[in-house]
């Protein structure tokens, strides 16, 4: 939410790793940190040269991940998970001199996972979208199989879809089906705003019917989505009140 490039291994690894690369990471920083990025990992044409095949990998794991289709939703969806859903915020605010403690806590502790995941999401929202991909996965990759990854693809997964990456949002989410609560509540919501996004709207109302079939009281109308969903925009909660006209439209059948 540590850093190594594919392709980056041994003394130029370890450089990246254990000096201040992350030294200051502020909103005119950001660029440079970029640059410095690079140079240290690629030289001249060879930066190029990885950006082609880079993009054209990127764009066929897309495809392959658009014709895959997520499982059907189980029945009900009981389980409460607070700790993946709660945002991972390290420290207050977001100007430069949090961006610059929390950087040197990463180039201090760079096992530091939930700095580094709360660099991510600064680095997305300042439009630096590469950083963001490459804090993320370190994170991701650092924190193992444990509670702390879920909460950094969770985070990971927001950052992407209000980026406008609705499918690669969705690529995040999908790693936590079938894992630890088994069906936590706050899958068929989520998973139905991310495929009506995409298109692909029978699959989303049967996600939502989902969280009807579980929660009746909560989910049967749109009236309340500002209470229930706090942490939405209102964009969001517009795109779920489609998903539950469609449903009212015509349910599906039940699993």
């Amino acid at each position: 939410m540590a850093l190594a490039e594919p392709g980056v291994a041994g003394p130029v690894a370890n450089d990246i790793k254990h000096h201040s690369v992350m030294a200051h990471i502020s909103a005119c920083a950001l660029q440079r940190l970029r640059c410095r990025w690079e140079a240290v990992c690629y030289t001249g044409n060879d930066v190029k040269n990885l950006r082609i095949p880079l993009a054209l990998g990127l764009a066929l794991c897309s495809l392959l991940a658009r014709a895959q289709s997520l499982p059907a939703p189980k029945e009900f969806y009981f389980d409460a998970d607070p700790q993946t859903t709660r945002a991972i915020v390290v420290l207050p605010g977001e100007d430069d001199a949090v961006v610059d403690q929390l950087a040197a806590t990463v180039a201090r502790k760079p096992g530091d996972i939930e700095s580094r995941v709360q660099l991510a999401h600064i680095a997305w929202k300042s439009g630096r979208s590469e950083l963001g991909d490459e804090l993320y996965r370190a994170a991701q990759k650092n924190a193992g199989n444990n509670q702390r990854l879920t909460r950094a693809v969770t985070n990971y997964a927001w950052d992407l879809y209000r980026a406008g990456e609705p499918q690669r949002a969705l690529d995040q989410w999908q790693k936590l089906l079938g894992g630890w609560p088994g069906t936590p509540g706050w899958q068929p919501p989520t998973l139905a705003l991310a495929l009506w996004k995409l298109g692909y709207k029978a699959e989303a109302v049967a996600w939502y019917a989902a969280a009807v079939r579980t929660e009746p009281e909560r989910w049967s109308g749109v009236a309340d989505y500002a209470r229930q969903l706090p942490d939405w925009r209102e964009d969001e909660r517009t795109t779920l009140a489609e998903v539950h006209a469609a449903l009212q439209a015509n349910p599906p059948a039940l699993p």
